[in-house]
């Protein structure tokens, strides 16, 4: 699996709440035997942020994370997770795992599709809200008086 592709996959998994993992977990025809190898924990992560998106990155604050590590079939996942919810970060380190599983894989794509398809219609959503309170300013130019 490319690098990248694990990447997003575990960036979606990360923005998926607990319900879709515990449904894709419940639906899953042949569920492997998941050995926790780290967690779940919580603690802080350090967010960096940047002055107008391009500047100097600068230290914003801490925010709560939860990890785990598991083993399914030789492999390891790994899950993250902001807040505490250990549960959320465990499933996404089982998907994470079962993602490099030829034969789960597919399974694990319809998870992240519909992850996917969710986090864009509310991000649709939000940007039809926002721009029903955009205001148009505009300057009128008065003669030479």
């Amino acid at each position: 699996m490319a690098p990248e592709r694990r990447r997003e996959a575990m960036g979606l998994l990360a923005k998926a709440t607990r319900r879709e993992l515990e449904q894709a977990w419940a639906g899953l025809a042949g569920r492997p035997e998941a050995e926790l190898v780290r967690g779940p924990e919580t603690g802080l992560v350090m967010v960096r942020g940047r002055i107008g998106g391009g500047g100097q990155p600068f230290n914003l604050g801490e925010v709560t994370a939860a990890r785990a590590s598991v083993r399914i079939e030789g492999v390891v996942g790994h899950g993250q997770a902001l807040g505490t919810d250990g549960e959320k970060a465990r499933l996404a380190a089982v998907f994470d795992a079962l993602l490099q599983l030829p034969g789960h894989a597919p399974a694990v794509e319809r998870l992240l599709a519909a992850i996917a398809a969710r986090i864009e219609a509310e991000d649709a959503r939000k940007a039809r809200e926002t721009a029903a309170t955009r205001v148009d300013f505009f300057t009128m130019v008065r003669g030479d008086d």
